[in-house]
């Protein structure tokens, strides 16, 4: 199967199945010196898995990472690291049935006009657990940009109708509501909504914000390797997401140019900007301010209600979809977005060492 890996010098390989032994992921590229244990990644994994709140699978999963290479006394030796994450709560016989059809909104028919043969227990490599591996080495790309002085902060902005108040951010919310929302209030607004949902036996949708601080102006290529392109694809890649904004997104095709540029000001003896309607991105190079997306998340496929759908000798037929699964994928996936722009923007940081004269004889002098 092509198109496991991502990134240019900080580069991944994910691999693994929903229902297979384990999940991983391979890093090439991590320099030599970084401090980094187990717990380093586990904080990150332990914010994406199943199982913590009546809004999430039932499924229930340790997802205890090992580091398997790449890392001695302590310190990462430059060499590919290794990370596995074994599965422990397999319940395949959830899935035999659908073997036999292709569930609404899932990848079961692409994957057998694709291969001609597919894993159906959860979904194989088209299942949200794939995401592990991206958490995994975002981690790792989150601990570098740390020490770099940037900072990646995603959140749940909005469920269905409900959006967060982000005049009132709480960042403290994130990581203790159910819905990674950094507003208590909205948080409870959203939950009253998703028990709707379920008590109607549907999902909802919603959308993953993404603030990234600290990157200095001059990240990114002019032309195929754009810094806000890389991350669209990044987040793109992400199973559920359907569209990505940066800064005013969709809005700027109904302003007008002097609403929507931004004006440069000398601020401190540095260039800023009055405004941040380019989200931070100009050129598909970062400018120095704070770079904002959105990733809009699809409601969960996975619903108990019947569906219409085909079977695999062509017959229309009605289903209802048995096993375990999230009623909305957002909160889960917070951490998933922020992995993935981090990969993203240390990638492209190291591709720009290279780009002037003067930073290879900084560095080699």
């Amino acid at each position: 199967m092509a198109g496991s890996t991502f990134g240019t010098l900080f580069q991944i390989t994910t691999w693994g199945e929903s229902h297979g032994k384990a999940l991983g992921v391979v890093i090439d590229g991590c320099p030599a010196g970084l401090s980094l244990c187990e717990q380093d990644i586990q904080k990150y994994l332990n914010r994406r898995k199943p199982g913590q709140s009546n809004i999430t699978t039932p499924r229930k999963e340790d997802d205890k990472v090992e580091i398997m290479s790449g890392v001695f006394e302590g310190k990462t030796t430059g060499t590919p690291i290794s990370l596995l994450v074994p599965n422990t709560s397999q319940k395949s016989s959830d899935y035999s049935e659908i073997a036999s059809y292709y569930r609404p909104g899932h990848a079961d028919y692409t994957f057998d006009a694709k291969y001609g043969f597919r894993d159906y227990r959860g979904g194989g490599r088209s299942s949200g657990r794939e995401t592990i591996g991206r958490v995994a080495a975002g981690a790792i790309a989150l601990k570098i940009l740390e020490e770099m002085g940037i900072s990646v902060c995603a959140y749940t902005h909005s469920i269905g109708p409900v959006t967060a108040d982000l005049t009132a951010f709480d960042k403290e919310a994130i990581t203790s509501t159910a819905t990674c929302m950094p507003d208590r209030a909205a948080d409870e607004k959203a939950l009253s909504y998703l028990k709707e949902c379920m008590e109607n036996k549907d999902s909802s949708g919603g959308i993953v914000e993404c603030r990234i601080q600290g990157l200095p102006a001059g990240i990114g290529e002019p032309v195929f390797e754009k810094l806000d392109a890389n991350l669209a694809k990044a987040m793109m890649s992400i199973g559920a997401v359907k569209a990505v904004e940066i800064g005013d997104g969709m809005k700027v095709s109904a302003s007008k140019g002097s609403e929507n540029n931004d004006p440069f000001i000398m601020q401190n003896g540095t260039v800023s900007k009055k405004t941040n309607h380019a989200g931070g991105i100009l050129g598909g190079i970062s400018d120095g301010s704070d770079i904002l997306l959105r990733a809009h998340f699809k409601p969960t496929p996975s619903i108990f209600r019947k569906q219409e759908t085909i079977n695999k000798c062509g017959e229309n037929i009605e289903v209802e979809i048995k096993g375990r699964h999230d009623p909305i994928i957002v909160p889960r996936a917070v951490v998933v977005v922020e992995a993935m722009a981090a990969l993203t923007i240390l990638d492209l940081c190291m591709v720009n060492m290279s780009t002037r004269l003067d930073y290879l004889k900084e560095f080699y002098k």
